[in-house]
């Protein structure tokens, strides 16, 4: 769902980069409380930083983005990622992690239009971590506290947000839109398509909340608080435990293993399963095509970057070159992505640091 320069006009794409800078600073101001180890229930005076964590699921969704699935004739899809992003490591980390990789995609592969970033932003990011984390919370309040419900409500949280971006989409448009189109062909196309890929976008999200559940709970900012069944041995066989009144924390783990389990995940999919990505348009691309959206279009500032397209300049295997770019993508966006969240956790400690030493918070 990329918007190109020139689909929304200027006006509406400045209020939206208005709207989508005030969405980051507020993101982060709640980020570094979500990115404070100290704050997570259980957590002990070892407890794991999650700055690299939340950069790895930035370079998992730039991945698993270049996996475009079919889901209709003519029509593929591909992750949007704020619901996946929002329930691993919180809303605010959420949309930062989204951002860094729409910032990271328009100035290198050029996806995504420069003057329409804020765009991008409002309806990839800001829109599916919202809507996602608020219908995933208000799901696992009445749903039991395990961890099927927590995948299950991911997969409904996910499913949702997907049409939800494109019913923003076609509002910013219905309001900036540079092409005289019925709005309601415009939201009745944009919404059916959305529909069917927010199933894929869903199945993706429980799965990978899922696996990620399965090994470390703990690391999942909406798990958090999962009581886990105590196994006791009696005559030899293992029973549950009686519940206890206060959730068990998982065991202290290093999460090296997952974040370079992941890593490598993110690398093979970005570097080789994407050659057989789905060619045909994605959603939006395809209902711009079809309703004569696309008129307006605008030639990519960036149109000759070495890696637009998602392709290596000069190397003239398409395997090899696809490849190349995906592992330089998940590269990068690893590096920015952990570089954005340490500084931001390291300015609460600083803060944090200033206030105690400050005459205010001096204790006597």
């Amino acid at each position: 769902m990329h918007a190109p320069d020139g689909f929304i006009d200027v006006p509406v794409s400045a209020a939206a980069g208005v709207l989508a800078a005030g969405a980051i600073a507020v993101s982060l101001r709640g980020a570094r409380r979500e990115l404070d180890d100290t704050a997570r229930p259980g957590a002990g005076a070892g407890a794991e930083r999650t700055a690299p964590l939340a950069g790895l699921v930035a370079a998992f969704i730039f991945a698993v983005q270049m996996l475009n699935f079919p889901v209709a004739a003519g029509t593929s899809g591909h992750l949007l990622g704020g619901a996946l992003a929002a329930i691993l490591v919180g809303p605010y980390t959420g949309v930062l992690c989204v951002s860094v990789v729409l910032l990271l995609q328009s100035v290198l592969f050029a996806d995504g239009g420069l003057t329409a970033l804020g765009v991008n932003i409002t309806t990839m990011a800001l829109t599916t971590t919202v809507v996602a984390y608020a219908l995933f919370r208000g799901l696992v309040k009445v749903l039991p506290r395990s961890r099927r419900s927590v995948t299950a409500a991911s997969f409904v949280a996910a499913l949702v947000s997907v049409p939800a971006s494109a019913v923003v989409f076609t509002l910013l448009y219905a309001v900036g839109g540079t092409t005289d189109v019925s709005i309601g062909q415009v939201a009745t196309a944009m919404v059916g398509v959305h529909v069917l890929i927010g199933l894929g976008e869903a199945a993706i999200t429980a799965l990978t909340v899922g696996a990620v559940i399965a090994v470390r709970p703990d690391l999942v900012h909406g798990a958090r608080g999962l009581r886990q069944k105590l196994k006791l041995r009696v005559n030899g066989e293992l029973v549950d435990a009686p519940e206890t009144a206060e959730p068990v924390p998982a065991p202290a783990r290093s999460p090296r293993r997952v974040w370079t389990a992941g890593l490598v995940t993110s690398l093979v999919l970005a570097g080789f399963v994407s050659f057989y990505a789905s060619a045909n348009p994605d959603g939006l691309e395809k209902v711009a095509a079809d309703h004569g959206i696309d008129k307006q279009a605008e030639e990519h500032a960036v149109a000759d970057s070495p890696l637009a397209d998602y392709g290596v300049k000069d190397v003239d295997d398409a395997r090899l070159s696809g490849g190349l770019a995906g592992v330089i993508g998940v590269g990068v966006t690893v590096v920015a992505g952990t570089g954005v969240f340490w500084a931001v956790r390291r300015r609460r400690t600083a803060d944090e640091q200033a206030e105690a030493t400050s005459p205010a918070g001096t204790s006597v």
